[in-house]
């Protein structure tokens, strides 16, 4: 029995050198294929690719000054739309400023020019209105005296008809 399993085992070893050989002549074969797909790549990439890349690179040599100088040129630019707009900030803020000084002057003078009205309207109450109350009332006092002295006119109740308008002096 010892001599059947000594047989079953290196029959069923011999398979699996067998089994793993062919294994291994398939990944040989696969990897040959892959590498052959491989290099018909990497030759396409070279015959497509680095020429694409050497005009890349000429076009970026050519471009770099140009580049350059963009760069430059949008510097010196954004430097002076920068002092423009100091300038510019200042003068509105100057305008602006002189603006509210104008302002205040003008509601200066608008108060002051309020304050001698009504102080002329007063002066011109009590030197004319009041004056001329006082000389309309004499007035009246006399030339009633007179007329009743004279008796040309005869005492009426006073009902309030008759009362000169004072307001229209004014």
């Amino acid at each position: 029995m010892d001599d059947t399993l000594l047989k079953v085992f290196i029959a069923v070893t011999t398979f699996a050198v067998v089994v793993q050989a062919g294994i291994l002549v398939g990944l040989y074969l696969a990897v040959r294929k892959s590498t052959a797909k491989m290099e018909a790549l990497a030759t396409q990439i070279t015959t497509k690719a680095l020429p694409t890349m050497e005009t890349v690179q000429s076009m970026l040599l050519e471009l770099r000054p140009k580049i350059d100088v963009m760069t430059v040129n949008f510097s010196e630019s954004s430097t002076l739309v920068r002092n423009q707009l100091g300038r510019l900030d200042a003068t509105l803020t100057d305008a602006l400023d002189r603006t509210r000084l104008q302002v205040i002057r003008a509601d200066e003078l608008l108060n002051r020019t309020m304050d001698r009205v009504e102080e002329t309207s007063d002066a011109v109450h009590k030197t004319v209105i009041s004056p001329l109350r006082q000389v309309n009332g004499l007035m009246t006092a006399i030339s009633t005296g007179v007329e009743v002295f004279l008796g040309q006119k005869k005492r009426q109740p006073k009902n309030g008809a008759g009362v000169p308008q004072d307001e229209m002096f004014i």
